[in-house]
């Protein structure tokens, strides 16, 4: 569980997160003195909830909550802070909670014991991504359908990509080759980002996808995948490697010649 603490009062930052640490909660919990910072690192990681002041500079904390339930639509929001009038605009916008400073361990642990999205905090994982054999993605045990072919296969890239950001270059080059005008290949793209936006939104998933100005990238630890399993797991791995990977995806071809290699190794050892 990742949890942002924000506040612009350096004390009380350090005993919000002092206080948090305590708790014993199963996560890692990342301090942060600017709101402009929080929301920069939430958009390269999966937020599971946010401490966040009301008043803060340059971005106040209500806003920022905002812009966080947009990119993690998961996320819990709970407001820590001595503004007693935001109340109202915090339960408007759906939050977790609203305590008022100075808050306590007993307050703070009545916040995360009841959150408002308690999945999160529990670490079950939805979505299953298969991998051996033809690449499929799952939720709640449902294969996922997308308006597009073209929107499944760029999932299956972000996937085989292993958490790495994937520009739209890299995308539109494994996807079409060179197939095709650049600038049509470009327009479809966005249909497909578009598509998949849509679907993860009507599935509640959004936030398995991070995304940054001009790229796209899976967050590894929203997803059961059998690939990342058994590349850590390796022979204690629940899911056997067979010498089948993404066999639509002529793109996956070097990937599958490294799990041979390293499937073979295993056979040695």
């Amino acid at each position: 569980m990742t949890i942002f603490a924000v506040d612009s009062d350096a004390k009380a930052l350090e005993k919000l997160t002092g206080i948090v640490s305590r708790l014993g909660i199963d996560g890692e919990v990342r301090a942060f003195h600017s709101s402009l910072e929080a929301l920069a690192a939430a958009r390269e990681t999966v937020v599971d909830a946010a401490l966040l002041e009301v008043s803060l500079p340059e971005l106040d904390g209500l806003n920022l909550g905002l812009y966080l339930k947009e990119m993690h639509p998961m996320v819990n929001l709970i407001f820590v802070t001595k503004d007693r009038q935001k109340c109202y605009d915090a339960l408007a916008m759906h939050a977790s909670g609203y305590v008022l400073k100075p808050a306590g361990a007993d307050q703070l642990r009545r916040e995360f014991d009841d959150l408002r999205h308690p999945a999160a905090q529990q670490g079950r994982k939805r979505v299953f991504a298969q991998t051996f054999g033809n690449f499929e993605m799952f939720v709640d045990d449902r294969p996922v359908e997308f308006k597009y072919n073209r929107t499944k296969e760029l999932v299956a890239l972000l996937v085989n990509n292993r958490g790495a950001q994937t520009s739209n270059g890299e995308i539109i080059g494994s996807l079409w080759e060179d197939d095709g005008d650049p600038d049509r290949k470009t327009s479809y793209l966005s249909n497909l980002r578009q598509d998949l936006q849509n679907t993860f939104k009507k599935l509640q998933i959004t936030d398995i996808i991070v995304k940054q100005r001009g790229s796209l990238g899976i967050a590894v630890n929203r997803i059961e995948c059998d690939l990342y399993d058994w590349l850590e797991k390796k022979k204690n791995s629940k899911y056997h490697y067979l010498g089948d990977y993404m066999n639509q995806y002529s793109w996956a071809e070097y990937v599958h010649a490294e799990l041979d290699d390293l499937s073979y190794a295993l056979e040695d050892e």
